[in-house]
């Protein structure tokens, strides 16, 4: 028997996710027990799949922690580093990038005081560029300040978060080949896993699309009604890690990580009944996607998932690319249709055919800042 321990933490939305941040400093410098704490402040592993004992929500865009603290890399300001945790299993997964919550990362950099000497306005526009520890990508994070601190209010809306904030652009840049170093890591617009043409792509996170058609799935299919269709699930997750050893993500099939390669089910555009109950008409949108992330379907897209999807999108021979219908809703951007709505990126090409970099838009809010509690 011993009391409790703590540290000091916040509590952030950031886009369609939700995550506990913590500093370096206010972890053990034993990085090896760092897991097991992040395991109890999450709630897991819970056989039930609610996580109540914790600050998790129960799927796994609510099961997040994100560490930061200031960086030595000479493009950034603060390091990110990104923890993917399990529900059901005790998972700690440092492998991958969640776009969504580094729409947070800069908001709660300038509000803990973390930019040392960078000076900005009390009521202006704030600039903080993040190094993803997971990846190695540079995010450029610009958001509006109120007295000193990020602003939160605002007109902006994103589709799967209720209400209205502040909005801010995230710029990746130089995303491609996160992972891997290459965009197309395999060297092939198109591959055959398991008898069905995929596409292997990697920006700001690495991913495989598959056609929905080629499955058999409806490609406006909602996340109750996927998760009824256990045996297209299970398939996708063979594809996904045969595919992470195609791509070099691991050695073989049993070494796969949970959260990357994410899969995901593409279409070309239509109409998309939403989990609001509204109904998307087709020519809103250039493509209809669907990601998996643990064999769960996303109740909206994963941002990383997003900034892969128009990545692809531009790349010219991808299963992605052939399901993209001219004219383009709005020139400047891909617009995808996601369980939730829609969201727009805009990935840029540079002469090589490399993507340069890829925009994005979200909001963020901070929740709570106090002390979270764990056993020894």
């Amino acid at each position: 028997m011993s009391k409790q321990r703590s540290a000091n933490a916040s509590y952030y939305r950031g886009g369609t996710s939700r995550a506990v941040i913590f500093q370096p400093k206010d972890l053990p410098k034993d990085r090896s027990q760092w897991g097991k704490i992040f395991l109890q402040v999450i709630g897991s592993p819970d056989p039930n799949g609610r996580q109540l004992d914790g600050m998790g929500g129960g799927v796994s865009s609510l099961s997040k922690i994100c560490i930061v603290g200031p960086s030595n890399h000479p493009e950034a300001d603060v390091d990110y580093t990104f923890v993917a945790m399990g529900i059901e299993r005790d998972e700690v997964d440092f492998t991958g990038n969640c776009g969504n919550m580094s729409s947070a990362i800069g908001p709660y950099a300038l509000n803990q005081g973390l930019l040392g000497t960078k000076k900005y306005e009390s009521n202006g526009t704030a600039e903080v560029r993040i190094h993803n520890t997971n990846t190695g990508v540079i995010i450029r994070n610009t958001f509006q300040t109120v007295d000193g601190e990020a602003a939160v209010q605002g007109d902006f809306t994103i589709d799967g978060v209720g209400g209205s904030g502040a909005r801010i652009q995230l710029d990746f840049l130089k995303p491609g080949g996160s992972k891997t170093g290459k965009l197309l890591p395999t060297g092939n617009a198109i591959d055959t896993i398991l008898g069905f043409e995929v596409s292997c792509v990697d920006a700001a996170n690495p991913a495989i699309f598959v056609r929905a058609e080629d499955l058999g799935v409806d490609p406006t299919i909602l996340p109750n009604d996927f998760l009824k269709l256990p045996d297209k699930l299970a398939l996708l997750d063979d594809i996904r890690h045969h595919g992470a050893v195609k791509m070099g993500v691991a050695k073989d099939i049993e070494s796969c990580p949970r959260t990357i390669p994410k899969v995901a089910i593409v279409a070309p555009r239509g109409d998309q009944k939403v989990l609001s109950g509204k109904t998307v008409p087709g020519s809103e949108l250039d493509l209809v996607v669907r990601f998996i992330s643990d064999t769960q379907p996303h109740r909206a897209i994963p941002l990383t998932g997003a900034l892969c999807t128009a990545a692809a999108a531009k790349t010219e021979g991808t299963v992605v690319q052939q399901c993209l219908k001219a004219p383009l809703v709005d020139d400047d951007m891909i617009t995808i249709g996601h369980s939730s709505g829609r969201i727009q990126v805009n990935a840029q090409v540079d002469e090589k055919g490399d993507i340069e970099s890829a925009t994005v838009f979200r909001t963020a809010r901070r929740i709570m800042e106090g002390k979270v509690f764990w056993n020894e």
